[in-house]
């Protein structure tokens, strides 16, 4: 258990904020470019959120701000703090790395912020960064250790074969993956995702996460990916990924995911390749939760984009308490409204109102940020408490959406 920081420390980093808010975003720059100087620190990192147009140095200074804002408040942050560990532990983060993001850190603030930048004011945010880090690695620990000891769990990256390919749709493909050692897989929480390491060639280790989009099984995982416009990982997986190819996998993770017993009904909306964690959901939900009320909602840009519609209307239609709804933004003269799609347009909050539980149920969302801040905002402002609104985006894991 870390020992509480001292009122001196908590004064001097809160003093700090006029600092970070003016030059936050340059020490984070400065702080990565020192970090990847070393390879192997570089290459625990998904490089796609970096650079000048990447969202983790933005991600991360607010993160930064947030923690001083708040480190006489410690318990406000108590969701960030298990997002990011859950993100460790998928990119394999480990006690020994830590120093390495002290030093750098440490120094990028002492060089932009020059003579500001006393040493009270370093040991201060010594001292903080190390409060946090050691909460980290104490809940990382305990993840990993419950990750190895379950059934079907590991440790660190384990080979998988590509036992399937399947596209689904125009931009997406699924892939079903089971362990080349034969053993069984640990059951995933409907909403989790796994981490790869690709190995691309000319290029230093990929780490990417993607969505598990089945019910939990014992024997296989199926991710489903959309080939991005300049997407390293995806469309390398798209163009080479065959049966029996070998990938390197991390056990799952994730603090998103469906409760084993939902207590009220379920609503799960999704916009283009986030419909990955609610196929998995529904999937659950319809073998496992006969009593359970759910609607799923998706938007779709237009049929060729739709993925695994078939499925989710088999699905629905096997569990009396489940219905779908899909909306379409462009549509086609051979695309039939009530067979192919259900609404033109894009999923809005007064639809939601009339047409969901929207006085009892728990709303899970996932698709692109646009996506999520509109609906997220307008759930709100219908009325629906945020413990009954539940995330996941795909990027960087403290960037604050709804904030």
């Amino acid at each position: 258990m870390s020992q509480a920081l001292s009122e001196r420390t908590i004064a001097l980093v809160k003093a700090t904020v006029p600092a970070l808010e003016a030059k936050g975003l340059e020490i984070v720059r400065e702080m990565y470019s020192r970090m990847f100087q070393n390879p192997e620190i570089r290459d625990l990192f998904n490089q796609s959120h970096h650079g000048d147009a990447g969202s983790q140095p933005r991600a991360l200074t607010g993160a930064i701000l947030a923690y001083a804002n708040n480190i006489d408040n410690l318990g406000a942050l108590a969701a960030a703090v298990e997002r990011i560990a859950q993100k460790h532990v998928g990119l394999q983060i480990l006690p020994e790395h830590y120093p390495h993001v002290a030093k750098a850190l440490l120094g990028a603030i002492a060089h932009v912020l020059g003579e500001a930048a006393t040493e009270e004011i370093l040991n201060a945010w010594g001292e903080a960064y190390w409060f946090l880090a050691n909460i980290l690695i104490t809940r990382e620990a305990a993840i990993y250790d419950d990750l190895a000891s379950a059934n079907g769990g590991w440790k660190g990256w384990r080979a998988f074969e590509v036992a399937e390919v399947k596209p689904e749709s125009s931009v997406i493909t699924s892939f079903v993956l089971k362990p080349v050692d034969g053993g069984p897989v640990l059951r995933h929480q409907p909403g989790q995702y796994l981490t790869f390491w690709f190995d691309i060639p000319g290029h230093p280790p990929v780490k990417r996460n993607y969505s598990i989009s089945c019910a939990p099984n014992d024997d296989t995982y199926r991710i489903s990916v959309k080939r991005e416009d300049h997407g390293l990982a995806s469309g390398w997986l798209h163009d080479n990924a065959r049966p029996g190819m070998v990938l390197k996998v991390a056990a799952p993770a994730g603090e998103f995911f469906l409760p084993e017993t939902p207590q009220r009904p379920v609503v799960l909306l999704s916009g283009g390749v986030g419909l990955t964690p609610m196929v998995s959901m529904l999937e659950t939900i319809v073998a496992q939760n006969p009593d359970t009320q759910v609607h799923y909602v998706h938007g779709a840009r237009d049929g060729q984009a739709h993925a695994m519609s078939t499925h989710v209307r088999q699905l629905t239609a096997a569990h009396p308490g489940a219905r779908s709804s899909t909306f379409y933004e462009t549509t086609t003269a051979n695309e039939v409204q009530g067979r192919d799609y259900d609404h033109e347009g894009q999923i809005n909050g007064a639809w939601l109102s009339e047409q969901t539980p929207i006085k009892e149920a728990d709303y899970y969302l996932c698709g692109p940020r646009p996506f999520l801040r509109a609906l997220v905002a307008d759930l709100t402002q219908a009325g629906v408490p945020s413990d009954r609104i539940h995330y996941e985006f795909f990027g960087p894991a403290d960037e604050l959406l709804a904030a």
